[in-house]
């Protein structure tokens, strides 16, 4: 059922067009064009055949912030569960799988939503959505990925396989929760994340209770900022009866993610604390908490303008969870 909230800001876009809308003229100017992808002159165009740049938009090769945000916490599980520096084939493992993931998952979103996509603001450039490929090709391009996938499997060990092996179908199903829940972020957090888990399961056979609740606080961290990048798409969701998180919070978006923010620094000092770092880790999840105050000091549901720029603020989070693990482990204290 749809909150009450989200009822008002329906009757305010059925009153008003786009530009005059007060839910996004306040505190704004003009709503600026926030498609995330479009014809333009970047590596994809200058450096790869023409016929490879709708595959690479396709796997999102073109906008890596996604990437680096599902690899920065896994590198850093991989140094917690070393309790110091993991050796270089691991990390060269978990950083192409990190890579190969996160396209298959761009793909299975945009092969799952491309009917909806061309009527998005934000994803109408989409290849698939845009004609640039056909389905047959996008699903053949998923299968290539799957088995490249499928060849990292040899290169861990068997609890990390079965760990592996349950992380696909919810990267399958993620596209599909915005069709019944307002906590799509919620799947997608478990998926982004999943490489935590799986960093101890390879590293040390096991995975402890600390390590769950590292996790778990990534998991709440990324429906924090996810949800921050879903007031992007607000209008248009509200318009095609999608739902998420931004749409469950409404104008309370700045309590709830400060919540979900909360958890996420409570959870990690915990951990750190069950895991024995070193007192260097807490000062930088301090120095993580002050970022978090920073972002929901710039953050307005009336602005999603500035919902991009705080969204890829967060690869500085992803950073300083590397930094926090490294501090908590190799430093002498």
């Amino acid at each position: 059922m749809v909150p009450a909230q989200l009822r008002d800001i329906q009757r305010h876009m059925n009153q008003a067009s786009p530009k005059e809308n007060s839910s996004y003229s306040n505190d704004s100017p003009p709503v600026p064009d926030l498609a995330d992808m479009r014809p333009m002159d970047d590596w994809v165009e200058r450096w790869l055949p023409r016929s490879w740049g709708p595959y690479a938009r396709l796997a999102r090769l073109d906008r890596p912030v996604g990437t680096w945000l599902t690899l920065l916490p896994t590198l850093a599980a991989l140094v917690q569960a070393a309790d110091g520096l993991p050796t270089l084939w691991r990390l060269f493992i978990f950083s192409l799988g990190a890579f190969l993931m996160r396209g298959v998952g761009c793909c299975f979103n945009d092969i799952f939503d491309r009917d909806f996509d061309n009527k998005v603001e934000r994803t109408r450039f989409r290849p698939l959505t845009s004609g640039q490929l056909s389905l047959r090709q996008a699903l053949w391009f998923v299968f290539a990925q799957l088995v490249l996938c499928a060849l990292l499997l040899l290169a861990i060990n068997e609890y990390s396989r079965w760990m592996a092996v349950i992380l696909l179908p919810i990267v399958v199903i993620y596209p599909l929760c915005k069709r019944f829940t307002y906590w799509p972020q919620m799947v997608l957090g478990i998926a982004f994340n999943w490489g935590m888990l799986m960093a101890w399961s390879d590293t040390r056979d096991v995975v402890p209770l600390a390590a769950w609740a590292m996790w778990l606080g990534a998991v709440f961290w990324q429906v924090g900022y996810d949800s921050i990048y879903g007031y992007v798409d607000m209008r248009d969701d509200l318009k095609l009866g999608l739902r998420s998180t931004a749409l469950r919070f409404g104008d309370n978006g700045k309590l709830w993610i400060g919540g979900f923010y909360a958890a996420t620094l409570a959870l990690w000092l915990y951990a750190g604390a069950a895991m024995g770092m070193g007192w260097p880790y807490f000062v930088v999840v301090a120095a993580i908490g002050i970022h978090f105050v920073w972002q929901l000091s710039v953050f307005s549901v009336h602005r999603p303008d500035r919902s991009f720029m705080l969204f890829r603020s967060n690869m500085a989070v992803g950073v300083m969870m590397v930094v926090a693990a490294l501090a908590g482990t190799v430093l002498p204290v």
